[in-house]
Parts: structure tokens; sequence; C-alpha cells
């Protein structure tokens, strides 16, 4: 029996969905309904929250396995590492992944639109920018259009469309208090591309980091990775000392600094990236940044919920 032939049809299309980077999607998703019920108002209804959860996965997973297709056919995406995906592991085709991927995009629309009946037609804007953005994804990231492109679905997006979940109405809030999460989301995208600098320019794929050459994207990535803490900063002390035309951030989410030894420790790793003290270090950063989003973003979210906490007592 050959090696793929033992692996489980199951295990397959599981990493060739990529789950491991779901947290990016679904954490703007958790992020933006706490808001809605804590700062908005709103009351909690936990169907219409599964099921924008449950869109929010299947369209990533959607977008993720229609990247991988466009990324091996045109010769991007050869190499075996430990996060790749199953075509590169010849454990499909990339026509299987293809016809997954449409059938997932299928489903997702079919979700978002039962969301829209539900909740009302603001939603149906939202969804529609978030579908076309993921579905054109692989060409806009030819373009370096693909660091945007997850910034707007996987951060702001993903936050606001959680809010009007909830709230059935559009706020500000919600976008902007997502920006922080929304760069980290960058700049998992953007590690992923620097390490690829070379076989982009080869294929004459353009990106952030083949456009700004390994030293701009070391000072990118510092950017995408301390930029959030200075945001959060501005965030909750600017607004005290202006007019008050927006509500400050709570001075809770000073809590997302329990996560900046994390964000240090993406930076030594980025700054070793020519002598790594161990072999993968810089190859596997993007799954080292996804796990560090992951953090911040469940520090910004319970953050929310300790000043409900706070203002319950």
């Amino acid at each position: 029996m050959s090696e793929v032939a033992s692996v489980p049809v199951l295990r397959k299309w599981v990493v060739a969905g990529r789950p491991w980077a779901l947290p990016a999607s679904t954490m703007p998703v958790l992020f933006g309904t706490s808001l809605a019920v804590v700062v908005g108002g709103a009351s909690f209804h936990l169907g219409r929250f599964l099921m924008a959860f449950l869109g929010m996965v299947v369209l990533h997973t959607a977008a993720n396995m229609l990247s991988d297709v466009f990324d091996y056919r045109r010769g991007l995406d050869r190499q075996v590492t430990p996060v790749s995906g199953a075509i590169v592991r010849g454990w499909l085709s990339a026509q299987q992944v293809f016809l997954g991927s449409i059938f997932l995009f299928g489903l997702g629309s079919l979700i978002g639109l039962l969301l829209v009946l539900w909740v009302g037609p603001v939603l149906l804007l939202i969804g529609s920018v978030g579908v076309a953005v993921g579905a054109f994804y692989s060409v806009l990231k030819l373009y370096a259009l693909g660091d945007l492109a997850v910034f707007l679905n996987f951060g702001l997006l993903g936050s606001l469309g959680a809010w009007v979940v909830q709230t059935r109405t559009f706020a500000w809030i919600p976008v902007l208090w997502a920006i922080p999460m929304a760069m980290l989301v960058s700049a998992i995208l953007h590690a992923n591309n620097w390490r690829d600098i070379a076989i982009d320019r080869e294929k004459r794929v353009r990106t952030v980091a083949s456009l700004i050459g390994d030293h701009g994207a070391l000072v990118y990535y510092g950017l995408l990775v301390f930029g959030p803490f200075a945001i959060d900063l501005a965030f909750i002390f600017l607004p005290r000392f202006l007019p008050h035309h927006f509500p400050a951030m709570p001075l809770t989410f000073l809590i997302v600094f329990l996560s900046f030894p994390k964000a240090l420790s993406l930076w030594a790793r980025a700054r070793r990236r020519h002598a790594p003290r161990r072999p993968f270090d810089f190859i596997i950063l993007d799954g080292a940044t996804s796990q560090f989003n992951l953090f911040f973003g469940a520090f910004s979210t319970l953050a929310v919920w300790i000043e409900a906490l706070a203002q319950a007592v």
C-alpha cells in the first residue's frame, strides 16, 4: 500500500483546508460579537452567532483551498513544509481541491444569505465584499494586494459583520477596534510571503515582501507585530483627552500586553532568519505568528468581558 493511499480521506481534506489558519478569521467574529453585546448593548443571539462563525470557517477554508490550487498551478508551492496543504503532499489533486473550494464557497454564501434574511440587508454588502475578496484573493495577491485583502476580510469585515449580526446596525467601533488584530493577520501572510521572496520573484509574483526586499520585510514585520500595541494605547488614552466624539477603549485592553513577550520572541526569530536556532524557525514563522494572533485576539476579547463584569459590579 502506498503512503498516500494509507492516509485517511478525512485527514487529507482537513489538511487541504489548513485549519491552523482559522483563528485568523474566527477571532474577529468572537471579538465583534463581544463588542456588540457589551458595548453595543445587543442581546446575544446564539443561533446567529453560530451561523456567522460557521460561515466564516467555511469561507476561509474555501479561500485557503483555492489559493493552494492557484499557487500549485503557478509553480509557487511545490516543496513540502510542516504547514503544507494536501496538494503539495500529493494527497489530493489540484482539480479535487478546486472543486472542494467551489462547494465551500457555495455553502458559505448560502449561510450568508440565510443570515441576511434573518438580520437584514445591511449585512448583504459586508458579506458580498467579503466573499468577493476571498474568491479573488489568489488574483489580488499577485499584485501585492494580499495583505490588504486579509486585513479587510479577517479583521475589519469579520468584526463588523459579527457586530451587525447581533445588532442589525452599522457602527465604527468594531471596525476601528479590530485594526490591531487585522494587522496581525496581515503579519501572518507577510511572514509566509517573506519566506517565499525568491520563488515569488522568479515567478514574477508581486507581494509586499518581494517589492521591499529582505530588510524592508523585516521592518514591515516589526510594524505589523508591534504596531497593534501602539494602536491599542492610542485608542485607550487619546479619546480621553479629546472631545468625546468617539468612545475610548476600556483600560481593560491593557491586558493585551500579556502577549508582548510573544511578540518579542517572534521578532527575535525574524532577526535570526539567516541563522535560526532551529531549522524551521523562520520557515514556520507564519504559523508562529498565527499563534500570536490567537493570543492577542483572545486577550482583546477577554478585555471586553472583563469590562462588562466591572460595569456589572
